[in-house]
């Protein structure tokens, strides 16, 4: 059994300082100044290594080169996210074709951003595009989107991701059909003039507390929608400056750690956020950032989730808060390539593109393999 990490563990002064900060807000008579640090199961350390093996292998497809892309027993077999959010095949599909194509008026960024994210499903968002051509709020029509999703259900097809537990209405946007609800929802939102207001915020915090008055969008969903709104030019906050754990977070976090001491979930992940330089040293590990962005909050918070589920097989003997024991989601190497492109802002592009311009190689390659019968396609 692997034991348990050792070497001694000081927590920031940028973690210290955002826990005080937070303590002082909730105006406690006495803060605590002097922070009881998590003590770490040998999980810990398999956080790292998942992250650094995860984004050796985002590096080889990005590359070209052929698969198997891993030695990892477990990541050869098992579906993983990436170690960066936005590097993810939907994200990538949300980057690409549906912030940055259409009309970059906030109104219409908005309404396609979220529209997408509500279903969080290409195929959802290509049965919009084959109907309208064009998918646009200013003539957007609730009789014509939900006939369409009407239709989808009827014959059978999946039109929500399976990502996302999606809460079913309420109230006046209660229906026994799901995707009206939220197509409801989103047609109030509009209403509201949510998208104007949210370019006149300045804080992650507050716009994810505007999303978050709505009915059917909890904690979890009003804080990746914003992370989701924040790839567009329409806002521009750090992924830095707040993060809200979601369930799989939590799971992963309780196997990282026997005691998070005076942590919250939030504080841990903005706690290993700011040690992941020093980490990957330690373990003496080459991690490869993507082309010079560090982990952000959003990022360590995804790893915690896909190492709650990576220690299901890695480490059975710590139980985690769901139970579970096995990984659901097989690994299938694809054979369609990604174009890797990010948000212009971050200014990765440019280096993006010059890692990438043999990248063609990978789908002549996979093609070659997928003919021979060593690969499936996805």
């Amino acid at each position: 059994m692997n034991r348990a990490p050792k070497p001694p563990w000081k927590i920031s002064k940028s973690t210290c300082s955002v826990i005080k900060q937070r303590k002082a807000q909730m105006a406690h008579p006495n803060i605590i100044n002097k922070l009881s640090p998590p003590k770490r199961s040998a999980v810990y350390d398999t956080y790292w290594k998942f992250a650094s093996e995860r984004q050796e292998i985002f590096f080889r497809r990005v590359r070209g080169e052929p698969p198997p892309w891993t030695n990892d027993p477990i990541l050869l077999k098992h579906k993983f996210t990436n170690a960066y959010r936005a590097s993810d095949r939907v994200t990538q599909y949300l980057i690409r074709n549906v912030i940055y194509q259409g009309d970059q008026n906030p109104d219409e960024v908005f309404f396609r951003c979220i529209l997408f994210k509500i279903f969080n499903r290409e195929s959802t968002w290509e049965l919009f595009k084959a109907a309208f051509g064009e998918v646009r709020y200013s003539t957007y029509s609730f009789k014509q989107y939900a006939a369409i999703l009407d239709r989808a259900k009827v014959q059978g097809d999946p039109i929500f991701s399976a990502a996302y537990i999606m809460p079913s209405g309420s109230g006046e946007f209660a229906d026994p059909r799901k995707h009206r609800s939220y197509l409801a929802l989103l047609e109030r939102i509009m209403i509201d003039s949510v998208p104007l207001r949210l370019t006149e915020i300045s804080s992650m915090v507050d716009a994810f507390k505007l999303l978050l008055a709505y009915p059917m969008l909890g904690n979890f969903l009003a804080y990746q929608f914003v992370i989701d709104l924040n790839y567009s030019a329409a806002i521009n906050f750090s992924e830095m400056e707040f993060v809200v754990p979601g369930p799989g977070a939590i799971g992963g976090i309780r196997k990282c750690f026997t005691t998070t001491g005076d942590l919250s979930e939030a504080d841990i992940i903005r706690f290993v956020a700011d040690a992941q330089n020093e980490e990957f040293t330690r373990l003496g590990l080459k991690f490869r950032s993507l082309w010079g962005r560090q982990l952000q909050l959003i990022d360590c918070q995804n790893l915690f989730c896909e190492v709650d589920k990576y220690a299901r097989v890695a480490h059975p003997e710590i139980k985690g808060v769901s139970g579970r024991t096995q990984i659901k989601q097989k690994f299938t190497a694809s054979s369609q390539p990604i174009h890797y492109w990010f948000p212009p802002k971050w200014k990765l592009n440019d280096r993006t593109q010059k890692e990438c311009k043999h990248s063609f190689l990978l789908a002549s390659r996979c093609d070659n393999l997928e003919n021979s019968g060593e690969i499936q396609s996805t």
